[in-house]
């Protein structure tokens, strides 16, 4: 278990570092850390530059020591921009009404940096993080919704090999709620937890991984990023797993 919960861990930081080092290269914000709004942040590179450096630095230390505070730190610093740029640009700003569902995906991405931190900070303090799991599950239901609600453009990234892509669309889709749901409401959630990391894993394999080796350069090598940042969602549910399996071999000792 606690080989497991180290790759989780490092999956999470190697991510935050890959983000950083991408926010450098390319001067300016990924969207899922800072949208269009505030225009200010864009325009003036000290900023994306020195949000990356920030990242970098708290990567190293998530992989290499008990960093429970520059995790706590992390959750709450995606959290703030959160709630004072993604969604006042969501709901105030963005020429696409909040009612369409591929707005949010920003947003959702970044709860799940936040929800992410906060379970490594959990991890160190050896508890689980009730705040952390939730932000990245309320993420995995909307990766789980986005394949009914664009069945079509999802079935397209279902390798030709496997076959029946529809069938495997949704299939996939409801996989991704119901863990999402059993994680939420801890229905199971140490299963729940694993199967979604061995899922997660297997996106990475097959999907992430391939369209990041042929297509490398794209964005300033967007798709790498993109394949470390599957991995860092599959390191968050390894956690998840492994810290409530300790909280609940905890329990049944003092009964």
């Amino acid at each position: 278990m606690k080989q497991l919960s180290s790759i989780g861990r490092i999956f999470y930081a190697i991510s935050m570092i890959a983000v950083g080092v991408h926010q450098i290269i390319i001067k300016d914000f990924r969207p899922e850390i800072l949208p269009p709004f505030p225009a200010w942040a864009h325009t003036h590179t000290v900023f994306p530059v020195l949000t990356g450096i920030i990242l970098i630095v708290s990567g190293i230390l998530i992989a290499g020591f008990n960093a429970e505070k520059i995790c706590v730190f992390l959750g709450l610093l995606f959290l703030a921009l959160i709630v004072t740029c993604q969604l006042p640009y969501i709901l105030f700003i963005n020429p696409v009404r909040p009612t369409h569902f591929e707005v949010w995906f920003g947003a959702g991405e970044e709860l799940a940096y936040s929800g992410g931190a906060f379970v490594m900070a959990g991890l160190f303090a050896g508890k689980s993080s009730v705040m952390g799991r939730i932000f990245f599950s309320l993420l995995i239901i909307m990766f789980g919704c986005s394949h009914f609600v664009f069945p079509d453009f999802v079935s397209t990234m279902v390798p030709k090999w496997i076959g029946a892509p529809m069938f495997w669309t949704y299939f996939v889709g409801a996989a991704l709620i119901a863990s999402g749901i059993a994680i939420i409401f801890k229905i199971w959630i140490k299963w729940a937890a694993f199967l979604l990391a061995a899922m997660l894993l297997l996106f990475f394999l097959f999907f992430h991984l391939p369209d990041a080796i042929n297509n490398p350069s794209d964005g300033h090598g967007n798709e790498i990023v993109r394949a470390i940042i599957a991995l860092q969602f599959c390191g968050i549910a390894l956690v998840i797993a492994v810290t409530n399996s300790n909280v609940e071999q905890s329990a049944r000792h003092r009964t």
